[in-house]
């Protein structure tokens, strides 16, 4: 029995699904040394922070956070903080850490937080701080026993790391270069999770998955390994986050229309409605190309839900590089959008870049868009009228609802059901009130 059988642990996620997905790793790495997940941090005795350094925002929260435990801390002195992710791994990021947040025990970055349970057990023998950022990972980052937030959708690592340089983005530099997993090793993760674990959505995960298979010797595609997938027996689907406009193929929209196991729903991001501006992000796309996209794919797939990122109030952003974004919005129509203020990250281009937007124009800028988006959804919606979709069934407080590959929910009255969790084709019939009903169409 080791020092932290029977112990509690508390873990707090900043950022995004891969954050989220690592935080699952993490949990699991603490259940393995025989402790107890809790909800509240007073009862634990290891809390783990897995930072996020995209927005300025999801920093300054870490930071408030952890200081906060001071007290905790001190209290008890065989209580650990462990502070892991993205913050850690940016450059100098150990040495500002120790001086910022002494009460921490441990430091580490992105590439070795699979081996969190070593450190901790290290920590306990010989009662030392420990701070180790690695420059690129020694191991595979894929530990078999996560502890997944989710029991219907499961988060799968496709490739590691970012080639593309964004010139706002930190995480090539968090984060490192593409690095893809095996398809052997990733069929037969979701494989277990479909047939052993009742998963339902598998969520393919990487901060460009359309670059997947690049840097493998047999160069499979994205679309190659979507097919494979397809192909594990099963009553389930498959989604996919993050792709990039540059490498979207026209291989994947036909993957896309043609299986039925990968769900309708398409993120991705444009960033701006500027070609001026999506150059000094060096996003290798212009809007004409983006939008050639947006095109072949609701020619394919004419029910595809659509949604994307969005920065306003990058350097050099004028009045009519952000009515140009309005203009995109109006015209693609997407039915989920996600929206966000330029912020200035230290060691990004972006950062030097004369004509920094002032923050107010930002979050007026920002605002605007969201109340346009709230428009553009209502408009949407309205469209869902009797067209049927294919949906996960699940009860939600007693009715039977339909879930939309896109996250849409369609009640369906009257309908009597023994089990969900289940797939089924659904009708709209009726909107009211902003709220889809429908039937089951056999």
């Amino acid at each position: 029995m080791n020092k932290y059988t029977g112990k509690f642990f508390h873990v707090v996620t900043y950022g995004c699904q891969m954050n989220v997905h690592e935080s699952e790793k993490i949990r699991g790495i603490l259940a393995s040394l025989g402790m107890l997940e809790t909800d509240e941090i007073n009862d634990a005795t290891v809390v783990v922070f897995n930072t996020c350094c995209i927005r300025e925002g999801a920093e300054d929260k870490a930071y408030s956070n952890i200081a906060a435990l001071k007290k905790w801390k001190a209290e008890d002195d065989s209580r650990v903080i462990v502070m892991c992710g993205c913050m850690p791994q940016q450059k100098e990021g150990k040495y500002d850490l120790k001086k910022k947040l002494p009460i921490v025990d441990i430091i580490i970055g992105t590439h070795n937080i699979n081996l969190l349970g070593q450190y901790l057990t290290r920590l306990a023998e010989k009662k030392e701080k420990i701070y180790e950022i690695l420059e690129s990972p020694t191991e595979s980052m894929d530990i078999g026993n996560c502890i997944r937030d989710d029991k219907i959708n499961a988060y799968v690592n496709i490739i590691y790391g970012c080639n593309k340089f964004c010139t706002y983005c930190i995480v090539p530099y968090v984060r490192g270069r593409e690095k893809s997993r095996p398809i052997d090793e990733i069929y037969k993760e979701v494989k277990d999770l479909v047939q052993n674990q009742g998963y339902k959505y598998i969520t393919l995960l990487g901060q460009n998955v359309n670059s997947y298979g690049k840097d493998l010797t047999d160069k499979t595609t994205f679309s190659e390994l979507l097919t494979h997938l397809c192909r594990i027996e099963g009553d389930f689907k498959i989604k996919f986050m993050t792709s990039h406009p540059m490498d979207f193929s026209d291989d994947l929209i036909k993957v896309m229309k043609n299986e039925p196991k990968v769900a309708k729903t398409l993120h991705l991001p444009v960033q701006s409605g500027s070609t001026a501006i999506l150059k000094k992000m060096n996003r290798h796309y212009d809007i004409k190309q983006y939008m050639s996209i947006i095109k072949k794919v609701k020619r394919a797939i004419p029910n595809i839900s659509l949604s994307t990122d969005i920065i306003v109030g990058f350097p050099g952003e004028t009045d009519a590089d952000y009515l140009k974004t309005l203009k995109l919005m109006k015209k693609v129509k997407y039915d989920q959008l996600f929206a966000f203020m330029y912020s200035k990250r230290k060691g990004t281009p972006a950062a030097t870049f004369d004509n920094q937007v002032e923050d107010y124009i930002k979050t007026k800028r920002v605002n605007n868009l969201l109340r346009l988006q709230k428009i553009i959804q209502k408009d949407q919606l309205k469209k869902c009228f009797k067209k049927t979709y294919n949906c996960l069934i699940k009860h939600i407080n007693g009715v039977a609802v339909g879930i939309t590959d896109g996250g849409k929910e369609i009640y369906i009255p009257n309908y009597q059901f023994a089990n969900q969790n289940y797939f089924a084709n659904v009708k709209v019939e009726d909107i009211r009130n902003h709220k889809l009903s429908g039937v089951i169409d056999e």
